[in-house]
């Protein structure tokens, strides 16, 4: 633990921070004060077990609480000039009322504001065409009728698209305005729509002057930790604060919430809303001179959590009054009151000092624009930073199935051939359009005269080749998607489909494997909508993976190859950045992937030691087994039957001298296996056995916690117990291994990532400029890139390992052991490597090539802080 600062220093600067900190903690809190003073991009790394949460809540709350002082004190001012420089001819009755205007202000915008939402309830906003049913001729009826044949009991009328008019036409006469490339995004307008029609106020724009942070995380359970350290300090009081979260963790309507699957529940979610505005309909009355007038009926439909006006308003008074809730809380206080969690929080983000949010709320454009989110001169702050390049890419990725594209043609094929003569020249024109669009998917996907039953093709596209490939580059795809929105096709196919399935049970699919999901056609069209407008992107931004094979599973994805231009949305936005984490290193990975061409001077990156003492630490880089063989794990040498049972015999001594809890990280669920069987054959299992009990990582998540229970009572009930842990597996990411459950963590091998995952190939190409397509495998292409390239790979090595053996020492009391077990760790010129491990491990990381050294300083290291525990 370092010297701490004098308590009057740090309580003058951070006084809600709720106990005496260490030194480590007010140097994370001036640095990232000063990053908010400062502006621009920050990344702040802090280990896990240093109080970072608390750190961040005090520094950067008390940072927007200074702000705000200071902009009052200068308004204040500013008023007072104003008064003393005033004419002699001004009137004080004038002077006055400009003093103490500024004074009532806040009392003036809470009346304004409640004042002009009420007046906003009753407005409505027209986003696109009517969505009111096709009136069809009576002509058309009757075609209609003599269809009804095998799918009696359906209403046909529910199913019709209203009819659709073409740009010119558009242009000419319905005073529509044309939508610009780029802005056709199904999820914001839809949550746009109904987010003002549901019947939560969601404040003027001048609330939107408020200073607020914008504070994500990953997981809802991260979030929810967030919370809990809030509430330790002041704060609740001080700032109002809002916490978001998903459709699925804040809906209680029980029938929309026992869909199960996310992206059904928001459908779903956002069908309720159209279904409720459907049903406000236009009633005729008429009166006793026979002329009628048309009046509004009562509105039907839609959800019922949402029909209580007053008990929204509730809502939120509850939620002021108790300073701040998290996910569940929210859910409670809405299951209470009967009304929506999701839309009442959504409510609340004008008002909002402190937003508290996922990852994608923030970070995905369309989720930013439904929520209203507003970032100019506002601070973002990104907690768990280091997977933060991985989950922004991803949420730009789309992909479709064969089987999705197969059961999106048979929809639009049926709905085309019951409607087609009733529907209009412009929809008939479109539907055609999509069904060669998904014939076309089709075909690629498609193995033409296959050479073995296992045979497996994945290849990649740049998007105007795969365009021009399937000969649609004619196709404009804009007009297209604009049409996919605003017809409502999605919805009107998918419902039809469902319908005719469910009245024809006989006509559903009988082969298993390839049969769709019922309630999926949705989510299907959903899927082709999304790689259609991922190909409007930029030709250089991604590329189109096509993966081929006999055996099922082939699909077409799209790879956002880089976050820079998604990045820059916020970071041009905001005032400042945070990117804070346990463990950041290597800074390089996120940098290349986030913001390359940030000037090194324009990133400023700040570090703290643990506040562990060294002694608590053992990092060792393993060179060589108990038999004197070399430790080599890289791709070609790892299966050796030898390097495998000097593993299994280093492991069997490990057990005699190492206490409680091992977990051991291997590169993949594969290798583990086969690691595993070798093991189990040769007799080195019952060895291990006989003095720990083992357990290995499932490759199932939903059986982790069953296993890490077992693991832990073993520890505890036993003589302890050794988990064979992966890389990248859940075991790797999140989990704490604190005290006798991680008294030694060991990394077998460097984890790089396999050469032939082609979207990594990809990006790897794409950060090193290399454009050559003559490279066919993974292997050649890290030969033949450059520095940039083979660094990247590194980085990502370098940071699999950081994850992984960041899960011990998590607390000032706890200790253990890190093994880097392989030769290459200290091989010459391995500085490269080691040098991107956390500073506070390799200060202190120690090498030898003698097993007997190891064994020796395990066993004085354990004597040592067992007697110390002890005291």
């Amino acid at each position: 633990m370092g010297e701490l600062h004098s308590e009057e220093e740090w309580k003058k600067k951070f006084p809600a921070f709720p106990f005496k900190p260490y030194s480590i903690q007010i140097d994370f809190m001036n640095a990232l004060y000063q990053s908010l003073d400062r502006g621009g991009i920050a990344m702040l790394e802090s280990p896990t077990g240093t109080g970072k949460t608390l750190s961040i809540i005090c520094s950067s709350l008390q940072w927007l609480v200074d702000q705000k002082q200071k902009q009052y004190t200068e308004k204040a001012a500013v008023c007072v000039d104003h008064r003393h420089s005033g004419s002699d001819d001004e009137p004080d009755w004038l002077r006055n009322f400009e003093i103490n205007k500024d004074d009532k202000e806040d009392e003036h915008k809470k009346i304004n504001y409640n004042n002009n939402n009420n007046k906003k309830k009753n407005k409505t906003t027209a986003i696109g065409p009517r969505r009111d049913l096709l009136n069809s001729s009576e002509k058309d009826d009757d075609i209609l009728k003599e269809k009804e044949g095998n799918a009696e009991g359906l209403n046909d009328n529910e199913f019709l698209v209203v009819e659709y008019e073409s740009d010119d036409e558009l242009e000419s006469g319905s005073g529509q305005s044309k939508r610009k490339s780029g802005e056709v995004s199904f999820s914001s307008s839809s949550d746009e729509e109904e987010s003002k029609e549901n019947g939560f106020d969601y404040g003027e724009e001048e609330e939107e002057a408020r200073l607020k942070i914008y504070f994500c995380s990953r997981t809802h359970s991260q979030l929810s930790q967030f919370v809990k350290e809030l509430r330790r300090t002041v704060f609740p009081v001080e700032v109002r604060v809002v916490c978001l979260s998903s459709r699925k963790n804040s809906c209680i309507n029980e029938e929309v919430l026992k869909l199960g699957n996310p992206s059904r529940i928001n459908d779903r979610c956002l069908e309720l809303q159209k279904h409720k505005k459907d049903n406000i309909s236009k009633k005729k009355i008429t009166n006793g001179g026979g002329r009628t007038r048309r009046t509004k009926a009562s509105s039907c439909g839609g959800c019922p959590m949402l029909k209580k006006h007053k008990v929204q308003k509730q809502f939120r008074n509850e939620i002021y009054e108790e300073g701040v809730l998290d996910i569940e809380d929210l859910v409670h206080l809405g299951k209470r009151l009967g009304t929506c969690p999701y839309y009442g929080s959504r409510s609340m983000i004008p008002a909002a000092d402190l937003v508290i949010l996922p990852y994608q709320s923030l970070l995905s454009r369309a989720s930013r624009e439904s929520l209203g989110l507003k970032l100019k001169n506002n601070i973002v702050i990104i907690d768990e930073a280091h997977n933060l390049a991985d989950s922004l890419i991803s949420m730009y990725d789309s992909r479709i199935t064969l089987s999705q594209l197969d059961h999106v043609h048979s929809l639009l094929e049926s709905y085309f051939g019951r409607f087609r003569n009733v529907l209009g020249p412009g929809n008939r024109r479109y539907i055609q359009t999509l069904m060669v669009i998904t014939r076309a998917f089709t075909r690629i996907l498609h193995i033409e005269n296959p050479t073995n039953a296992t045979e497996t093709s994945d290849s990649s596209m740049a998007i105007n080749e795969f365009l021009f490939s399937l000969n649609i580059d004619n196709i404009n795809l804009i007009k297209l998607l604009r049409y996919i929105k605003e017809s409502n096709i999605i919805h009107k196919a998918s419902g039809y489909g469902d319908r005719t399935s469910s009245l024809n049970k006989e006509s559903a699919p009988s082969n298993a494997e390839n049969s769709i999901e019922e309630g999926s056609s949705v989510s299907s069209f959903q899927a082709l909508a999304n790689i259609l407008m991922a190909l409007n992107n930029r030709d250089g931004d991604g590329r189109i993976i096509i993966s081929k094979t006999n055996q099922g599973g082939e699909y077409l994805k799209y790879v956002m190859l880089s976050g820079e231009k998604i990045f820059s949305e916020v970071t041009n936005e905001v005032r400042a950045v945070i990117l804070a984490g346990g463990t950041l290193q290597p800074i390089e990975e996120t940098r290349e992937r986030l913001f390359p061409s940030l000037k090194p001077d324009q990133l400023h990156f700040f570090s703290c030691n643990h506040i562990v003492s060294p002694d608590r630490i053992l990092p060792l880089v393993v060179s060589n087994g108990p038999t004197g063989q070399s430790f080599d794990f890289s791709f070609g040498s790892r299966s050796s039957p030898t390097m495998i049972e000097e593993l299994g015999l280093l492991i069997c001594n490990l057990v005699t001298v190492i206490p409680e809890g091992i977990v051991v990280f291997f590169s993949s669920f594969d290798y583990e296996t086969q690691v595993h069987d070798a093991w189990k054959s040769n007799g080195i299992i019952s060895r291990i056995s006989k003095r720990k009990r083992l357990f290995r990582e499932p490759r199932g998540n939903k059986d982790v916690d069953v296993i890490l229970n077992e693991y832990k009572n073993a520890i505890i009930n036993e003589h302890g117990s050794i988990l064979l842990a992966v890389v990248g597996g859940k075991v790797s990411e999140g989990i704490n291994f604190s005290d006798g459950m991680g008294r030694c963590i060991i990394m077998v091998g460097l984890p790089y990532p396999s050469p032939s995952d082609i979207e990594l190939i990809e990006r790897i190409k794409h950060i090193d400029g290399l454009v050559r397509d003559d490279l066919k495998t993974g292997m050649n292409v890290l030969r033949c890139c450059g520095r940039r390239g083979k660094e990247y790979y590194e980085n990502l090595c370098m940071k699999a390992v950081n994850q992984s053996i960041g899960r011990a020492i998590r607390h000032i009391n706890d200790y253990a052991a890190i093994l880097l077990v392989d030769s290459r760790y200290a091989a010459p010129g391995s500085s490269r490597s080691t040098n991107k491990l956390p500073h506070w491990i390799r200060n202190r990381l120690s090498a030898t090539d003698k097993y007997g050294e190891v064994h020796r300083l395990l066993h004085q290291f354990f004597k040592l802080n067992k007697s110390q525990a002890k005291q």
